[in-house]
């Protein structure tokens, strides 16, 4: 191929994280009893904006209690107070939303109730955390200690032995922005509140949280405040409340609070439904789920950093959606009324134009009754509200981000036969969402420029076009939108195909070559495009004009529908082929890898997504961009670029690609690493890339894998031996660089053999993914 195939220079960069020393955060993560949570690092990505939390939850809960630093996200590596420990956060999220119901404690006399003020000093050296259990030692002497269930949170507080040992229970500041806050001493164990809060990237519309907080001993004082009045003595107020202990003798004090987004009613019986388990017996059922959810996927081989990056990002990919319905199944319905799921848990928060991409097709994969009903929420979502959803936060819309995630993310869990016996509610709601604009008086803008898409082809880019809504708009990104739109409706037609639908498969397939009508032959890119149809911004593809969180280098490669298609219009295979080594920086790959991913890829923070001709690791629209080469005759240079975006995944508190959003970059590094990834977001096609790990055993779940097991080996994987030289299906030699859903159900095994040079393995025409038609 043009005199591109030499053997790969020194990769000691490649598996950088394997080489790396844990960070004093780390410690927790490096005990060797043989449990898979012990290789977890919770504090990975709280530094450098990846925006996670060291706290504790289970899977998938209702509650994350973690501390919160004064961060907008919650808890900042850097930062040494902790204003109190609250119940709700977002794995990765960017902008600020949660910390419900900050809870810290204290000794001596309260003078303050501002959590800015009061917060206490700690050190690193006296933290830890693993899987459902948060520890430190506060600079008053108080060691705290968290650990959850899905609905509760429940804390352990020891004391100095001291007469004026206090709880403060602060209701009126959060992350986002509270409106309102009640609180209530309801006898001499529990303190119950009602707090309602808007905020994210822009105001959203207001939900509520209802808690109620049981200590483990009577109060011998307690009161209230309002602003910076303070009421011993007093049951109720609006700011928050105090409680206190004399520790003169028995120095523990132990409380769990349960969450409800639907009523007091609701927290009361999530508290109920825990009964009442030490504080020991919770943290241990914990750590148990998830050490079941963590032994879904078996590695071997690696060194222990690159088991510890690996295990922590598969535990981080089981962080959200959430649950949302209480234990009795009531949950708060996005048209403000509650419903009841019946048969189903109900779950919420749907960071879709991050997740539709990775995490959702890994949850279709290990975790599938739970994706199941995480699909049948969305459609929830739908039919209590009217329409489906683009960004989702609790009960409310948000309209962050743009295009269409919500169909890729439903006809993933339809091509993964999650939606059985409920298909044609789905399709009804993907259809109405397809070919029609939410009404003015729904919060969400859904397709925003639908009517001039499907009108013309294409959506119009005006950036001075004012907010229709809240959130943002998806006039102010056409060009991107253009592709999204375009894609969600080559996913769609698949599903219309797949139920019988041929018309409307017909239709949808025909408009998933949109893309094309956004591309510029002048320069040679996808390109804005004003309502009047002539090409806008600047013509630079360097630019981010008309792209969002992107440039047009970045987003010309987001066409899995139709990759010979794109291939075609900027001039076949050589040119796309020269495009993307130059888009990866690919001679200073060759050369040194991590260095490359480090200093050219990652060209600034977390949010610097624009003014860039180079891959960008750390947001969503180049996700996909590495497994191109699958599709261009090179697939060795798949395994070069992903094995050097992985390095990027490291052991420390700065050891996140960007933000996690919600589990999106984890399950990219989960995904990555063992070979398998969702070339066609929203299909069922899966792309094959060498495997950092001699041997991946995944248990999968009988009832939607019938194999119930698949080995992925790849024996003497290594820096210097990575390329594939064949792959074999349960032993039949395998030519593809792609397997489909409807083969791994049935496969038993999927083998790599590897080598130190690139081979003629799926370099053939018929070995690339499929055209969506």
């Amino acid at each position: 191929m043009r005199g591109t195939r030499r053997t790969r220079l020194c990769l000691a960069g490649v598996m950088a994280a394997s080489a790396l020393i844990a960070t004093p955060a780390a410690r927790a993560a490096e005990r060797t009893d043989g449990h898979l949570t012990d290789l977890v690092n919770p504090f990975i990505g709280t530094q450098d904006e990846g925006n996670t939390f060291p706290g504790a939850a289970v899977p998938f809960g209702m509650v994350q209690l973690s501390p919160d630093t004064g961060h907008s996200t919650g808890y900042d590596y850097t930062q040494n107070r902790i204003r109190g420990f609250s119940l709700v956060h977002l794995s990765g999220v960017g902008c600020r939303i949660g910390g419900d119901l900050p809870v810290l404690p204290t000794t001596g006399d309260i003078t303050q109730t501002d959590y800015t003020q009061y917060a206490a000093r700690f050190s690193h050296r006296d933290e830890t955390a693993s899987p459902g259990y948060y520890r430190v030692g506060l600079a008053s002497g108080v060691r705290a200690e968290l650990t959850a269930t899905a609905r509760t949170g429940v804390q352990r507080y020891t004391f100095p032995a001291t007469g004026k040992a206090n709880v403060l229970l602060n209701a009126a500041q959060a992350l986002h922005k509270p409106v309102s806050s009640t609180v209530e001493i309801l006898d001499d164990h529990t303190v119950r509140t009602e707090i309602t809060g808007h905020g994210f990237c822009r105001d959203t519309g207001p939900y509520t949280v209802y808690t109620i907080t049981r200590f483990s001993r009577p109060f011998t004082a307690y009161g209230t405040w309002d602003g910076a009045t303070l009421t011993p003595g007093s049951r109720s107020g609006s700011g928050g409340a105090y409680v206190r202990f004399d520790t003169t003798r028995n120095r523990t004090v132990e409380a769990t609070t349960a969450l409800s987004y639907v009523d007091a009613r609701g927290a009361a019986g999530n508290l109920a439904a825990e009964g009442r388990p030490s504080f020991d017996a919770v943290r241990a059922r914990a750590r148990e789920e998830w050490e079941r959810r963590l032994a879904a996927v078996h590695v071997r081989g690696g060194a222990g950093t690159l088991r510890r990056t690996f295990y922590s990002s598969l535990y981080r990919s089981f962080l959200a959606p959430n649950i949302g319905s209480d234990a009795d199944g009531r949950y708060f319905g996005w048209d403000r009324r509650v419903h009841r799921a019946r048969g189903y848990t109900y779950y919420q928060n749907w960071s879709l134009w991050d997740t539709y991409r990775t995490q959702a097709q890994l949850l279709a994969l290990l975790a599938p009754r739970e994706a199941r009903d995480m699909a049948r929420s969305v459609v929830a979502v739908d039919e209590d509200g009217g329409w489906l959803p683009k960004w989702g936060y609790g009960p409310v819309e948000t309209n962050i981000m743009s295009g269409d995630p919500v169909t890729p993310f439903l006809t993933t869990a339809y091509q993964m036969g999650l939606l059985k016996g409920f298909e044609e509610r789905v399709y009804r709601a993907l259809r109405k969402n397809a070919d029609g604009v939410p009404p003015a008086e729904y919060p969400g803008i859904g397709r925003e420029a639908n009517a001039e898409y499907l009108a013309h082809g294409f959506a119009p880019y005006d950036r001075d076009r004012p907010y229709a809504k809240m959130g943002d708009t998806d006039y102010h990104h056409g060009a991107s939108v253009t592709l999204e739109y375009a894609l969600a409706d080559a996913m769609l037609a698949q599903m219309a195909r797949g139920l019988g639908h041929d018309a409307d498969a017909a239709r949808y397939a025909a408009r998933a070559h949109n893309y094309r009508n956004i591309f510029d032959p002048a320069t040679g890119f996808f390109r804005a495009r004003d309502a009047s149809g002539a090409f806008t911004g600047s013509a630079d593809p360097a630019r981010g004009d008309g792209f969002h969180e992107g440039t047009a280098w970045q987003y010309q490669w987001l066409v899995p529908q139709d990759v010979p298609g794109m291939v075609r219009l900027i001039g076949g295979r050589r040119t796309a082929n020269d495009r993307l080594d130059s888009f990866f920086a690919y001679d200073r790959l060759l050369a040194d890898p991590a260095r490359t991913a480090r200093e050219v890829w990652v060209h600034g923070d977390a949010y610097d997504y624009y003014n860039a001709d180079k891959y960008n690791p750390m947001n969503e629209p180049d996700l996909i961009a590495p497994y191109t080469y699958l599709a261009t005759g090179q697939p060795w240079k798949t395994t070069d670029v992903v094995h050097a975006a992985l390095t990027l995944f490291t052991d420390g508190p700065t050891g996140m690609t960007g933000n996690d959003d919600l589990g999106t970059m984890s399950a990219w590094n989960v995904l990555s690493s063992i070979g398998l990834f969702p070339i066609q977001p929203g299909y069922d096609t899966w792309g094959l890339s060498t495997p950092v790990f001699d041997r991946v055993d995944l248990t999968l779940d009988r009832r939607y894998w019938p194999g119930g097991r698949l080995t992925i080996t790849a024996p003497g994987t290594s820096a210097t031996d990575r390329y594939i030289q064949a792959v074999r299906t349960d032993g039949t030699p395998h030519g593809r660089t792609y397997v489909t859903t409807g083969a791994l159900r049935s496969l038993r095994s999927l083998a790599f053999t590897v080598g130190p040079r690139p081979s003629e393995w799926g370099t053939s025409p018929d070995a690339v993914q499929p055209v969506l038609k």
